[in-house]
């Protein structure tokens, strides 16, 4: 142990950092993300030792994201916060005003954006508050929430000079439709924000590309589409959708883009959280907890002040941090960030730090790492089984949401947590092993089936169709479009299974996806663009089928739309009268 101990202490100074007491950043003790020892964040009940982002060899290295920068998409970032000041570096913009950094007011009114930025990049080691994944990495923000123009999009994804150098680049922010959005590459809108993405992932930082990391979604149990919720019809009653998501992440178009490493959420007990989107779609899962009353949350930076943020004089007895309280009495921490939209950060931060491991690696190659060596969690989740009465009257059984299972490559993989937990020491050590994981992408061009084939009524069989792919490739992703006419879609399930029999449930039933009775003359898909990881390593060449399968015959079901207390509407939704018709569909193949 001595030995192990004086080898540890040799390496640490060899990059010039000294062993200092964690106390020395006072919150750190209870950021169980970072370090899971079964605290309670200041909340009722504690996490369950060990379920973390797996930092500690890491830390005590000093491996914190040197030299690499992020860039925080969001609602802006408090720079002046005595936590993330000496990280913050020139580059951010004020998009509302159309100015660059420094300015001589705090840009964030939300503190939505400052909490992200605390879990990436926190300055560990200086007597505030507690530390980021990345405590040394490189801050730039952009407050394109408040001002959601085209221009403020290329400007803060990467199309602008000033990001040049960006490799991370954190989206904690999505949307959640309910109606399905075609996606055309030809629509110039569309097509330059996928063009900025792949130029910027391959060439961005001098040739080694960026990662867009990207928040699944809060819209397991209900979601918010902007303007009102949508609910299931017994969700007052205490109804969960039949245990399915109600916004499975893909929906959103963009959850569906190659280009967006998408990441779901943990408790600090290793499972989903109750909020999580899943799909997938998903690459990762990240902690993020609860809602810091009952179960813990983050432990992350806020508005400085009890008068702004989510720390405020007025939530005295929310939990033991918030309020002005002894162990943050200025309110400059709060103890109650989670979603999704921390799932990304503390996903950025550990991508940040496996950068500033060993910076000769390609964006593609960390993700590579984030997947091959995440760790399996809640290895006993059952997945979702949907019984429905078929067609002809028998009680049936789909599942909709497989357990944890490994493809024809020997691959772990669940709709929950994609590859499994963000595993950073494992991460980190292979990065410093390797400086090449992957060879040369190759992405195949669409290929098409435009066969009609029709999907009956509430049966299993479902309708299928099947794409021949003669290339020799090891898949990394598989992206799908879809044009199918239904005029119920929630009844669907789509799934794609690979040559090596591989079954991916690309869309999962029973989802919210109502607005063919909200907006008459929507009936079915269009394009839609959906994407699945699951068939990670494994052989493209040979068959693929897409299978549509209806798992509803009963004449009307129900959703609610939630506008406030007194303005709940029931959504009614009568089967379709006809069976649908799956009319086209294409595929294409990231792989090498």
């Amino acid at each position: 142990m001595k030995i192990r101990i004086s080898r540890l202490f040799a390496a640490m100074l060899t990059v010039g950092i000294v062993p200092t007491a964690s106390a020395y950043d006072p919150l750190y003790s209870e950021q169980w993300h970072l370090n899971n020892t079964g605290q309670t964040s200041f909340a009722a009940n504690p996490g369950v030792v060990g379920n973390d982002l797996n930092t500690q060899l890491t830390q005590a290295m000093g491996i914190a994201g040197v030299g690499v920068k992020v860039a925080v998409i969001d609602t802006g970032v408090q720079i002046d916060h005595p936590d993330l000041a000496a990280n913050v570096v020139a580059g951010s913009r004020n998009l509302v005003e159309d100015s660059e950094f420094p300015i001589d007011y705090p840009i964030d009114e939300n503190g939505h954006g400052t909490a992200v930025a605390g879990l990436i990049s926190a300055v560990g080691n200086n007597g505030e508050g507690g530390r980021g994944v990345a405590s040394r990495s490189s801050l730039v923000s952009f407050n394109w929430l408040d001002s959601q123009t085209v221009e403020g999009w290329l400007i803060s994804h990467g199309a602008d000079p000033s990001t040049s150098d960006v490799r991370v680049f954190n989206q904690s922010y999505g949307f959640s439709p309910t109606t399905p959005i075609p996606f055309d590459e030809t629509d110039p809108e569309f097509k330059l924000e996928l063009d900025v993405m792949k130029d910027v992932s391959s060439y961005n930082a001098w040739g080694r590309g960026a990662i867009f990391v990207k928040s699944a979604g809060n819209g397991y149990r209900y979601f918010n589409t902007g303007r009102f919720f949508v609910l299931p019809k017994d969700f007052f009653a205490g109804g969960n959708n039949l245990g399915l998501p109600m916004h499975n992440s893909q929906q959103s178009y963009d959850n569906a883009n190659y280009y967006n490493l998408v990441t779901s959420a943990l408790r600090a007990d290793g499972t989903r959280t109750s909020y999580s989107s899943v799909g997938t779609n998903v690459w990762v899962a990240a902690p993020a907890g609860e809602y810091g009353q009952d179960y813990p949350a983050m432990v992350t930076t806020d508005l400085m002040g009890c008068e702004q943020g989510q720390n405020t004089s007025s939530d005295l007895g929310i939990n033991g941090l918030h309020g002005g309280t002894e162990f943050d009495p200025n309110c400059n921490y709060t103890s109650t960030m989670n979603g999704t939209s921390s799932a990304a950060p503390n996903t950025s931060g550990a991508i940040a730090t496996i950068m500033s491991t060993n910076h000769a690696l390609t964006a593609r190659d960390v993700r590579a790492l984030l997947a091959e060596t995440a760790s399996v969690t809640d290895a006993d989740d059952p997945g979702v089984s949907l019984d429905f009465v078929n067609s002809e009257g028998q009680l049936v059984s789909y599942q909709a949401i497989s357990p944890w299972q490994k493809n024809a490559a020997g691959v772990d993989f669940h709709a929950f947590y994609g590859f499994g937990a963000v595993n950073l020491d494992e991460a980190m050590k292979r990065a410093r092993m390797t400086n090449n994981v992957l060879p040369p992408q190759i992405i195949t061009p669409w290929v098409n089936n435009a066969s009609k084939v029709t999907v009956p009524d509430a049966s299993l069989a479902g309708g299928e169709s099947s794409i021949s792919v003669s290339d020799e490739l090891t898949v990394e992703s598989v992206q799908v479009k879809l044009t199918l006419d239904h005029t119920r879609l929630p009844d669907l399930a789509i799934e794609l299974i690979s040559p090596s029999g591989t079954r991916s449930v690309l869309q999962t039933p029973r989802n919210g996806l109502v607005g063919q009775s909200l907006e008459p003359g929507v009936a079915g898909y269009e394009n839609q663009l959906m994407l699945s990881n699951q068939f990670y390593g494994e052989s493209a060449k040979g068959e693929w089928t897409l299978r549509a399968i209806d798992t509803n015959g009963d004449e009307v079901f129900s959703y609610l739309a939630y506008f406030n207390s007194s303005t709940i509407f029931e959504v009614p939704m009568a089967n379709n009268t006809q069976p649908g018709v799956l009319k086209n569909w294409s595929m294409r193949i990231f792989g090498h």
